[in-house]
């Protein structure tokens, strides 16, 4: 089956999805729940699209609004809320699942749940844009510049603001620990280890997360050691009530604010090389980012169990996204 179903659509993020995939002239419909009529209805007119209403743990809803169904992007944050039941159901259904998160949870999920997809032959994809494609990318490409890669450290600046959406969904997943990975493993270590990146202006100093990507990019590199970082522009991480911010970033806004990575990679000889990543802003790259994995995916290009898009399509998949580059050190 060829369709695709862009769960989340109302959104913020997942309305510009819906506006990629329809650019890429992709056979989809779009879904969201009950309370989201209204929006889903104007957006499917806006659209010419067929619209599904369920919320993601309705379990019988959700296996119902799969029929037909090829692929499905969850574009629904906070990803604790609605991963696990929509990866269940694209198991129980026979869908492959692809996601946006940025959120660890959700690709702790799918190492839990990559026996039984591979099984199914079903793919778990989590995360399909944002930090995942870019630094797995950027990973992908510096670890291929030493001999054994042994330690990676990377870090995403990240400049222009943030959706209400993407807001709440961090407000919610603040972890209790900073975690990095040491020998394989993941370990807590002190948040302020900050350390200066250089993001192609200078210095700048980057204070240690626990992003999703110390799973990915040990996934698809292998690299035993792996630290994240991120540097937060003046200004980009949202104050006050949130309920009150508006939807997300405007068009003029994300021109204005492209976001970068830079890399560092030690490999077994003690050699160590850097590279950088220039793309545009992080809403515009998720977003064609996930239409862009879909369509692949439709087309034949999947693999069964957890994968990364490092995995999947390859360490260039940044650079086929807008106009991305990495260049090195």
């Amino acid at each position: 089956m060829t369709k695709l179903i862009i769960y989340g659509a109302a959104g913020y993020t997942g309305r510009m999805v819906c506006a990629n995939a329809k650019a890429h002239g992709l056979d989809f419909v779009i879904a969201g729940r009950v309370k989201d009529q209204g929006r889903l209805e104007l957006l499917a007119a806006e659209l010419g699209a067929e619209y599904r209403l369920f919320t993601a743990d309705d379990r019988a809803a959700a296996h119902a609004a799969m029929d037909g169904i090829g692929v499905l992007v969850n574009c629904a944050g906070p990803f604790m809320h609605t991963a696990e039941p929509l990866m269940r159901a694209c198991l129980a259904a026979g869908v492959h699942y692809l996601g946006i998160a940025a959120e660890m949870d959700s690709y702790r999920l799918a190492e839990t749940l990559d026996a039984e997809a591979r099984a199914k032959g079903i793919m778990l994809l989590p995360g399909c844009g944002g930090s995942v494609a870019m630094l797995g990318s950027l990973a992908g490409h510096a670890a291929k510049r030493v001999a054994g890669p042994i330690r990676l450290s990377i870090a995403l600046h990240v400049t222009g603001g943030f959706s209400r959406g993407s807001a709440v969904s961090a407000s919610e997943n603040v972890t209790a620990q900073t975690l990095h990975r040491i020998d394989g493993a993941l370990v807590g270590r002190n948040a302020d280890e900050v350390r200066a990146f250089d993001f192609g202006k200078g210095p700048a100093m980057a204070f240690p997360v626990t992003l999703p990507d110390l799973i990915t990019i040990w996934h698809s590199t292998g690299i035993p050691n792996i630290e994240t970082f991120v540097y937060v522009a003046e200004g980009a991480f949202p104050e006050g009530d949130l309920a009150q911010m508006p939807d997300g970033p405007t068009l003029e806004q994300r021109e204005a604010n492209r976001y970068h990575a830079a890399v560092e990679v030690t490999g077994r000889d003690g050699t160590v090389v850097r590279s950088l990543l220039d793309t545009v802003n992080g809403y515009t790259f998720t977003t064609i980012a996930a239409a862009e994995a879909a369509r692949r995916v439709i087309g034949g290009e999947a693999r069964p169990g957890f994968q990364t898009p490092a995995t999947l399509f390859g360490n260039g998949f940044a650079e086929t996204i807008a106009d991305t580059r990495i260049v090195d050190q």
